[in-house]
């Protein structure tokens, strides 16, 4: 097997590795679990929420989420999916998502987050977040 074959195959799987973060994300926020959402990302993480609050740092991150996360998902649903990976280094992804919050009234709010993630011990995490919402063309 060449080094291009290996280098492929740690990819393959390091991307597997990146979309159970992004299937995590999904689950903590549409199941309301703050602990488990704020276990994703590194102490020294940023995260900007889609109306542009800067928060930095995991214990910023995690007082944000306890107040906004119970509740917030109440008959709605969001879906994540990984829509582009760019390895920056072996260690370093950018991680473009597609995301899509279903509403009660049927209507639906389309997100378009990045989530810069770093390997650390053999474990993905959230590193440097920006939830950027799109705005509807109607």
């Amino acid at each position: 097997m060449s080094t291009t074959n290996l280098a492929d195959q740690a990819s393959q799987t390091d991307i597997e590795a990146i979309k159970q973060v992004v299937a995590a994300v999904e689950h903590s926020q549409s199941n309301e679990l703050p602990d488990e959402f704020v276990a994703l990302f590194r102490a020294d993480a940023i995260w900007t929420t889609g109306h542009g609050k800067r928060l930095f740092g995991r214990d910023a991150i995690s007082t944000f989420t306890h107040q906004v996360l119970p509740g917030a998902m109440q008959d709605t649903t969001v879906m994540f999916e990984v829509e582009h990976v760019l390895f920056i280094r072996p260690d370093v992804a950018a991680v473009k998502v597609r995301q899509v919050y279903r509403n009660p009234d049927g209507t639906e709010e389309v997100g378009t987050p990045l989530f810069v993630m770093a390997k650390e011990d053999g474990q993905w995490r959230l590193t440097a977040c920006q939830n950027t919402s799109v705005l509807s063309s109607d």
